[in-house]
């Protein structure tokens, strides 16, 4: 199971395997936590992901810009890089 975790210097970072069974629940975990302009959010311990992955930083996006705030992902993982590159999208996920 996924989480997003908000640590003390109010920076998000996702820990765990990201799949179809959890991503609408890690998806309203981030969002919950936008609060902020200029967010970063920490990939590193992500450490299985599939196709919804991928859809579930698009829609982070667009959350943020329907907020008028930035954001960008740190630490991409390579298993969720290559997935964003195989369906055309890693110009439209924005990297920190």
């Amino acid at each position: 199971m996924a989480e997003v975790v908000l640590s003390g210097d109010g920076k998000l970072s996702v820990e765990g395997s990201i799949n179809f069974n959890n991503v609408a629940t890690v998806v309203e975990q981030g969002i919950a936590l936008f609060n902020h302009d200029n967010l970063v959010i920490d990939l590193a311990r992500v450490t299985e992901v599939d196709s919804s992955a991928v859809s579930m930083l698009l829609e982070w996006q667009r959350e943020a810009g329907r907020r008028n705030h930035r954001m960008g992902f740190a630490n991409m993982p390579q298993n969720l890089r290559g997935l964003a590159q195989l369906y055309g999208v890693s110009e439209l996920i924005l990297q920190a």
